[in-house]
């Protein structure tokens, strides 16, 4: 099989920089701490084996694979992971098995999906999972095992576990092309459906396209009639046009004439009007003048207005500017009297303070020096007293101690008495109670019996599987040959419905054709065909547009030259084709016909069976594609035989059918004879488990009794060891209390310093508030010396900020004054201004009053011209209204002659003078009225419209559907005979299955009970399929005993019980159907030292006996003791992983050398 070497990885997860992982043989492990990416090795070797859901990736979509990015380095775009597989013994499919290496790498680009490579070539992604599936491997199977697969194994249902049963089979491969099978099997049965729908639709439709076709020579004959009469009326409707259009030629004329003179009217009235418009742009230009000179009077006036408003304001400012700056003064003077008050207060406070100050610091060394001789006493008294209370304290504690461990030691004393005498009762019952090793012979005996008749029923079972084979075999081959003659009836039954649909008239066919009264022998249809041709569609009955009339024979027809036939004598129909089937001959051949053709006489021809014509007048037409006629008497023919052959058919379907059902019992009986092979097989395991179940109890029980028998007494000589041990350590503590010293004398001297030590810190405390007391005063008169520095600096500053600002006051209000003064004069000369613009105000008026009178008299002249011209206008309006309605009746009468032009151009394809030739009708003939000729003509349309919709095409599309259903009917006979196939490849596989899979059981149980056996130190444990006879849908339960417990199913046992054991049918599967590798993620963490190390023993034993190559992650020491080499994943940075590797079968080997 092929083996992994080496896995490599770049941008997957936290492993950012490209790290190969080498997997050699033997034991590799794989240790870091919690959270450093030891799982996602594990993840992306699931991953490159085929991994399809992003949540088992531990993601909520397949990109959560790229880096994401850390702190220091941005994020990735592409992950890319590579397994390298040894495939030295050529064990890949046949399409990879070209090389002796594969590297089979995934790779994926953010928002762009992955895509799959083996050897650099581009590949499906099912591919690489077949390619590991075949191998045992993959990213769902047993090789890759962690905690929460064990957990998922002991708490699934029989039926998820059949799958370890497979992968020991090697058949999950030929599952997963069976499940493929099956797949194409239903899409071809639905395609089946589906074409059959098809075909029943198509064949519908052509029987709709075959009676369309006789509705469409029908319609033809009623168009022609419809056609003569369109034309005759559109002929008199055109004469009726021309009249209408000479009359209006004339009226537009007349308006024409009545237009001029309005027009020569409305001129004068013009020229009026434009004469008493010349006057007015003077007179307004004259009145607009005045306005303007008089709004500018206006606007000088109201600007006086304001700017003595505002000189006004402008006074009243001064004068408040004046009052304000008098009492900013006021406020200046008073600023500048309190700093000179405050600067006299401060220099007294000053004086105050240095007075007080003198003699501080000699209070403060005296003070000092009495704290520190305080403190010094304090201190030696504290000394003293922690010595001799540190050295009590010791002695106590010592006291207690011994006091705790006599007690403690006559417990222990007692307990072990206690259990030395329990162990001495269990001692003697045992000598009371001896192993029965007869019963356990008996056992023995009974499953040797019990396996014997298991023996027995696997091979009867096998016999009735056999039978079963061998009878649905049969089934098949019966099946098969029914289905083909049915399909074969189905053929000829559809294609009798087809033409009889075709060539049977129905109800709907109110002129049936002449040609379906005719019986022509097999070969003459062509020729008949050939003589007739579309002559045979008309219909005998003479109410029909076109038919037959029935007319008595020729009395002395001509006779037809010598050696030719008359077809009256092949052919049998109605009589009135009597004359015409006289005067046709038929001719062995071409020559003859082209040799007599000279010979005929007026209204004869000759024809050939293939088709060709000759006529009397020297027509002649060669034998080419059958005509309509002939096709449909050779259908009537084939129609004829298809009817005699229907039985015969029949009859075989009933045949096979007889057979099938026969096959068909034969094979329920055998499925029944093999159900019940397997039941009493499943009854036989049962007998054995029972059987086993009791000698492994017996067994059980004689080594319990032996091994407790041996553990008792080297338990009674343990007790013996530590009484004696316990009694010397009484002895000894009991010694070490009566050497303690009395602590009387020394408690009450430690009383005695304590009253020493208290007088002591009183005093010292006393010292330390006197030198706090006068700190505290030195710092606040120092405080307030500087307080008074700031204050004065502030004041002084005021003082000279006041005497700045009386200053600036003095020059605002001398400015403020002459502004005043100056504004004083400006009353009289507004006066002055205001009068002078009231009398040029005055005279404005004046002079725009008389513009404004002369402007009206000029507007009312224009407006009475206005009124002269706007009526003359109206009049001439009203003139070319008539004009134009009369050239647009004249429009509409040459529109409605040009109407129907195109009428005849569309619908007869002619011009108006070709349309009595149309209507066959003579230039001088008298012609219908025109309400005749419209009655005649709806009552044709109503006709050929109650026909409904017909389909002029019908035949060509009948023919195109006729071929479209053959071409289907041979594809659904395809389809049948693939369906047929897939059911047999399907039955092959699961054959081959479910021996396969029973093998495989056998395999893994005898390996399972082994392996529990080691794991365990004992018990016992088997393997049942269960839920279904059939294996391939069976269930997998475990039964598991542990030593010193009843036979139960796994969920009954403890965790670590659990454990142990899905461990256990894991490595017996792949000791069935060893895998190339094998992943153990942190399995160990739920077992003890004693189980981790039987596990280790049990994993080196499998390296060394398979091929397996083994990957552990662990955290725990023993397992990482074991290993043949170690890898280290660190996350020295954060949010990256790094790779480390030890060799230390290699370290081991240097050491020896060394």
């Amino acid at each position: 099989m092929v083996q992994f070497t080496k896995l490599r990885l770049s941008g997957f997860k936290s492993f950012v920089d490209p790290t190969e992982l080498y997997i050699d043989p033997g034991l590799t492990g794989v240790v870091g701490p919690n959270g450093c990416g030891k799982s996602n090795l594990v993840e992306a070797l699931r991953w490159v084996m085929g991994e399809t859901s992003a949540k088992r990736m531990r993601g909520s979509e397949m990109d959560d694979v790229i880096f994401a990015g850390s702190a220091q380095r941005p994020g990735r775009n592409i992950a890319e992971v590579e397994i390298s597989l040894d495939n030295r013994d050529r064990t890949a499919p046949a399409g990879m098995n070209d090389t002796e290496e594969l590297l089979v790498a995934r790779r994926i680009e953010r928002d762009s999906g992955s895509n799959y490579r083996v050897n650099g070539r581009d590949v499906r992604a099912r591919d690489v999972q077949l390619l590991f599936a075949d191998s045992a491997s993959g990213a769902h199977s047993t090789a890759l095992v962690s905690q929460g697969r064990v957990g998922a194994l002991v708490n699934a249902k029989p039926a998820e576990r059949r799958t370890l049963l497979e992968e020991a089979a090697g058949i999950t491969g030929l599952h997963s092309r069976r499940h493929e099978a099956e797949l194409r099997l239903r899409a071809a049965e639905t395609n089946l459906e589906r074409l059959d729908d098809v075909i029943a639709t198509l064949e519908a439709q052509l029987k709709g396209l075959k009676r369309q076709a006789r509705q469409a020579s029908r319609y033809r004959n009623l168009a022609g009639h419809i056609r003569r009469n369109e034309a005759i009326l559109l002929h008199v409707e055109t004469e009726r046009a021309k009249a209408a259009l000479e009359q209006a030629r004339r009226g537009l004329a007349d308006c024409e004439a009545a237009v001029r003179e309005r027009t020569r009217c409305a001129a004068a009235a013009s020229t009026e009007q434009a004469r008493a418009s010349t006057v007015l742009p003077d007179l307004r230009q004259r009145e607009a003048s005045a306005a303007a000179g008089l709004q500018r009077l206006l606007v000088d006036r109201d600007n006086l207005a304001r700017e003595e408003a505002q000189v006004a304001a402008a006074q009243a400012r001064a004068e408040q500017h004046l009052a304000e700056i008098a009492n900013d003064r006021g406020r200046a003077g008073a600023q500048a009297e309190d700093a000179a008050s405050a600067l006299e207060r401060l220099e007294s406070d000053a004086q105050s303070l240095n007075a007080a100050a003198t003699g501080e610091d000699e209070a403060r060394q005296a003070a000092t020096r009495r704290l520190d001789e305080a403190a010094e006493a304090a201190a030696d008294g504290e000394t003293a007293l922690g010595n001799l209370t540190e050295r009590v304290a010791a002695d106590e504690a010592r006291a207690a101690a011994l006091e705790r461990r006599t007690t403690e030691l006559a417990q222990r004393l007692e307990r072990l008495k206690g259990q030395a005498d329990t162990v001495a009762e269990e001692s003697a019952l045992l000598e009371r109670s001896p192993a029965d090793q007869k019963a356990l012979s008996d056992a023995a005996a009974e499953l040797a019996a019990a396996e014997a008749a298991l023996n027995a029923a696997r091979a009867e079972a096998e016999t009735a599987g056999a039978s079963l084979s061998a009878a649905r075999e049969e089934e098949n081959r019966t099946r098969e040959a029914l289905q083909a003659v049915q399909t074969a009836q189905a053929k000829l039954e559809a294609e009798i419905a087809a033409l009889t649909n075709t060539l049977e008239p129905g109800q709907s066919d109110i002129w049936p054709p002449i040609l379906d009264t005719l019986s022509v022998e097999p070969g003459l249809e062509l020729a008949l065909g050939a003589a007739l041709g579309d002559d045979l569609s008309a219909s005998a009955d003479e109410a029909a547009p076109a038919h037959w009339t029935t007319l008595p024979p020729y009395g002395q027809p001509p006779a037809l030259p010598a050696g030719a036939e008359p077809l009256a004598a092949l052919v049998r129909g109605p009589e009135a084709l009597t004359r015409r089937l006289a005067q046709i001959g038929a001719v062995p051949d071409t020559a003859t016909g082209v040799r007599l053709q000279g010979a005929l006489a007026p209204g004869q021809r000759l024809v050939t069976r293939e088709g060709a014509l000759w006529r009397w007048d020297g027509f002649t037409t060669a034998a080419e594609a059958p005509t309509a006629a002939a096709t449909r008497l050779a259908q009537r023919n084939r129609l004829a035989d298809l009817r005699a052959a229907l039985p015969e058919t029949e009859r075989r379907a009933a045949d096979r059918a007889a057979a099938h059902s026969a096959a068909r019992d034969k094979a329920e009986q055998a499925a029944g004879a093999e159900r019940t092979a397997r039941t009493a097989v499943d009854g036989a395991f049962g007998a054995v488990a029972v059987a086993r179940d009791k000698q492994a109890e017996l067994a059980q029980k004689v080594a319990a009794v032996t091994s407790r028998g041996a553990a008792l007494e080297e338990t009674a000589e343990r007790l013996r060891g530590e009484i004696g041990e316990c009694e010397a350590a009484l002895a000894q503590t009991a010694g070490d209390r009566s050497a303690l010293p009395d602590l009387t004398a020394a408690r009450a001297e430690i009383t005695g310093l304590r009253a020493q030590l208290a007088e002591r810190r009183a005093a010292l405390s006393e010292c330390q508030s006197a030198v706090d007391r006068l700190a505290r005063e030195s710092d606040s008169r120092n405080q307030r010396l500087a307080a008074i520095d700031r204050e004065t600096e502030s004041w002084t500053r005021r003082a000279a900020e006041a005497t700045q600002h009386l200053e600036a006051l003095q020059g605002r209000q001398v400015e403020a004054q002459r502004e005043l003064d100056a504004l004083a004069a400006c009353p009289a000369e507004f006066a002055a201004r205001r009068d002078a613009l009231a009398a040029e105000i005055k005279d404005a008026e004046a002079r725009r009053k008389m513009a404004a009178d002369a402007l009206a008299e000029g507007e009312a002249r224009l407006a009475a011209a206005d009124s002269a011209l706007k009526a003359e206008e109206q009049t001439l309006a009203q003139a070319r209204e008539d004009r134009v309605r009369s050239e647009a009746a004249l429009v509409q009468r040459e529109q409605a002659l040009h109407t129907l032009a195109q009428r005849a151009r569309e619908r007869l394809d002619c011009g108006l003078e070709e349309l009595l030739e149309q209507a066959e009708v003579d230039p001088g003939q008298d012609l219908p009225a025109l309400e005749e000729i419209e009655s005649k003509l709806a009552r044709l349309i109503r006709e050929r419209d109650n026909m409904g919709p017909v389909n002029l095409c019908a035949e060509l599309e009948a023919a195109d559907l006729d071929r479209e259903i053959t071409t289907m009917q041979s594809e659904r006979a395809d389809l049948i005979s693939a369906i047929a196939r897939l059911r047999q490849g399907i039955s092959s596989l699961n054959r081959e299955g479910r021996q396969r899979l029973l093998a495989a059981f056998e395999k893994v149980d005898g390996h399972f009970s082994t392996l529990f056996e080691r794991l365990f130190g004992g018990g016992r444990a088997h393997l049942k399929l269960v839920e279904s006879d059939d294996p391939l849908e069976a269930g997998l339960e475990i039964m598991a005993s542990p030593p010193g417990k009843r036979l139960q199913v796994l969920s009954l046992l403890s965790g670590g019980e659990q454990a142990l054991t899905a461990l256990a049918l894991l490595f017996a599967v792949f000791l069935t159907n060893p895998a190339p590798i094998c992943v153990l993620d942190e399995v160990d963490a739920p077992l003890d030292d004693a189980n981790v190390d039987r596990f280790c023993t049990l994993v080196d034993e499998l390296a060394e006996k398979t091929e397996t190559r083994f990957l552990i992650i662990t955290h725990h020491r023993m397992t990482m003791a074991r290993m043949d080499r170690l890898f280290g994943v660190t996350m020295s940075e954060r949010g990256v992983s790094q790779l480390v590797s030890v060799d230390l079968e290699s370290a081991e080997e240097l050491r020896e050398s060394a």
